[in-house]
């Protein structure tokens, strides 16, 4: 149809006669059986969503055919792909952000009012008078969404590119600290530290061994008081009623880059979560220069309620970036993280939604445990295990118990929508988007809680592999670190003294512990009476003194590592915790790999393979472990569309 065919109704007009029945419509059209109908009316009346929405997204009805009887029911024109010629001045002026939240595309004028079509014809008059606003008088049509998701992002796929890349604050993000002022301090670090051993080589290696020895024993402190505190009950248990009333939409993203073998178990694992269709969006998040990974999902049997989102190409690839630009595209009130590998716990969501409920405003985000599913495949793999216990099991609820500020992990992260874009979503340039996106959810006031249920992935369980996806994590620490710490008393004004002392403990503690290990190390030496730069300068007690120091932050550490194992079901683990000592030796390469990174790419996303380690043997079946939901609610199987 062409544009001079279309016959414009204004949008008040439009509102005024009651619309048939959708539902009636589509019976008398033919294109739904009576059973269908009742089944999906049925369904609206639990979970209170638009009887198009739980149509599709049980595959009951194509999006095409809903748009056509959208129309009808509105009388409406109806727009096909080719009638979408888009109003670039006008989408600027409304912007285009907007414009894909509320799944709306306007066209080029061709008459006295603006034409806006829309894929939501019942939610338009809540907009209204914004469209109007900005645009004029403006009369409705109807499209598919898939075609108003589309034409928007080619028309105006330049502006949200820069949108994704910039969308944090220059104030919060470190696109310009990493590209000029890390690098310099750096090298100077690093021209400084070798100038003083050259000049004063005892002295030098003396003070970097005191500092060593200061940043153990404060890590030691705050790993006690984490483990401590998360056997402590401060915080009040949640107790496990039965949702009732809406539940809310929920948008998951799952970045894709460079995944070939994971498309059928993704989809499959995804597939078993507990939660209505119509009130759940799975969007595959890929670059338009994959071509790989495009080419996989395209070929894979996607579900209605899952789809594609492809983000152009800009001036970096990375994670942030890809969700930044599917951002703006989601319809769900709370938005959570996927990774490709990951195996969710089938009543996960459900879980985010009873405490998100049950929670204060202020509680922004919940952290899901992780755990592995090829924890018995190398003894990497089974240390990777041990530290994922201790730090999920153990440290992570002790900090959530001590009011500290909880550095993300990368997966099975859930955030209020209104709160992630309040504080600028993710840092399109920060390799542990994850860690900094808790810093700054904490200097804005709200609260990063535990969510009492585990998502299983992969563990990288070779030795590059592991180095190269650790030195991405400490990059982004220390980047992240660098930002916060650009203006300190801004910092410690946002935080307080007692958090800014724990951000202190838990950043600069984690990279000073990896970069001064190998000054621990040297102490063997002292200790078997072998050569050694304080041998002959310490005397015999102070030696004492130092080895039961060192050997009581071991202890410790084996005992936050065992409860951790006992917390996340892993007991069996234990006999590897003095592998360890070996294990974190790589953390330190890592780390160097990563200072080094920093200083000439900055930007890198050293990308991680998945679908390298199968699975252990019956590791799967224990994904939703019996105590997280005690009656999970199963999705119905619709009936066919016809009769």
């Amino acid at each position: 149809m062409g544009r001079q065919g279309l016959h414009l109704v204004p949008t008040e007009t439009a509102a005024a006669p009651i619309p048939p029945r959708l539902g009636e419509l589509l019976v008398a059209d033919g294109v739904l059986s009576p059973t269908a109908r009742d089944w999906a009316l049925h369904r609206q009346g639990k979970s209170r969503a638009p009887l198009g929405r739980i149509l599709t997204a049980h595959g009951l009805l194509d999006p095409q055919v809903l748009a056509r009887a959208l129309a009808r029911q509105r009388g409406l024109p109806l727009l096909s792909p080719a009638d979408c010629l888009p109003g670039f001045a006008a989408i600027d002026r409304l912007g285009p952000a907007f414009c894909a939240r509320e799944g709306i595309l306007p066209l080029a004028r061709g008459g006295a009012a603006a034409v806006v079509a829309t894929s939501d014809p019942a939610r338009f008059p809540h907009i209204r008078d914004r469209v109007e606003a900005a645009l004029g008088p403006v009369s409705m049509a109807v499209v598919a969404e898939p075609t108003a998701r589309a034409g928007l992002a080619a028309a105006r796929q330049h502006r949200m590119v820069a949108r994704a890349e910039a969308r944090t604050d220059t104030a919060d993000s470190c696109r310009d600290l990493a590209g000029a002022h890390l690098p310099a301090v750096l090298v100077a670090i690093a021209a400084a530290t070798g100038a003083a051993v050259l000049w004063a080589p005892l002295a030098t290696f003396s003070v970097l061994a005191i500092v060593a020895i200061f940043v153990t024993l404060a890590n030691a402190v705050l790993n006690a008081a984490a483990a401590l505190a998360s056997m402590t009950p401060r915080l009040p248990r949640r107790t496990r009623v039965p949702l009732v009333g809406a539940l809310p939409s929920v948008s998951i993203l799952v970045p894709l880059y460079r995944e070939r073998a994971i498309a059928g178990p993704l989809i499959s694992r995804l597939s078993r979560l507990d939660y209505p269709r119509e009130l759940l969006e799975i969007c595959l998040v890929t670059e338009a220069s994959d071509t790989v990974t495009r080419a996989t999902a395209a070929a894979a049997d996607l579900p209605p309620w899952m789809h594609l989102i492809t983000v152009p190409d800009g001036a970096l690839t990375t994670k942030p970036r890809a969700m930044n630009y599917a951002l703006d595209f989601l319809r769900g009130e709370v938005v959570g993280v996927y990774d490709a590998e990951d195996a969710p716990a089938p009543d996960q969501i459900r879980l985010v939604a009873r405490q998100f409920r049950q929670s204060p405003p202020r509680v922004a985000c919940l952290q899901g445990r992780l755990n592995f599913y090829n924890a018995r495949a190398t003894w990497i793999s089974r240390c990777f295990t041990i530290e994922y216990a201790t730090w999920f099991g153990v440290t992570l609820p002790g900090l959530r118990a001590l009011g500290l500020p909880l550095p993300l992990g990368g997966t099975t992260l859930f955030f209020r929508r209104t709160a992630l874009e309040d504080v600028g979503a993710w840092d399109a340039h920060n390799v542990t988007e994850d860690a900094d996106l808790g810093m700054r959810l904490a200097r804005r006031g709200y609260v990063t809680d535990i969510l009492d249920s585990t998502t299983l992935e992969e563990a990288a369980c070779h030795p590059l592999a592991w180095i190269r996806q650790r030195s991405r994590w400490l990059k982004g620490f220390a980047v992240t670190y660098a930002v916060h710490m650009r203006r300190p008393l801004r910092l410690w004004a946002d935080l307080g003294a007692y958090r800014f002392l724990g951000m202190q403990m838990l950043f600069l503690g984690t990279l000073l512990g990896f970069l001064l290990a190998p000054i621990l190390w040297t102490f063997w030496l002292l200790f078997l009476d072998l050569p050694h730069p304080w041998r002959g300068h310490v005397p015999s007690a102070a030696r004492w003194a130092l080895g039961g120091t060192l050997f009581m932050t071991f202890v410790l550490t084996v005992v936050a590592n065992v409860a951790g194992l006992a917390r996340l079901g892993r007991p069996e683990m234990w006999r590897w915790i003095p592998a360890l000592q070996v294990y974190f030796v790589m953390a330190s390469i890592a780390l160097a790999k990563a200072l080094i990174e920093a200083v000439v790419r900055p930007f890198f996303w050293d990308k991680t393979a998945h679908g390298v380690s199968p699975p252990d043997a019956g590791a799967l079946a224990h994904a939703a472990p019996a105590q997280m939901c005690p009656a999970p609610i199963r999705q119905p199987r619709p009936p066919p569309r016809r009769a």
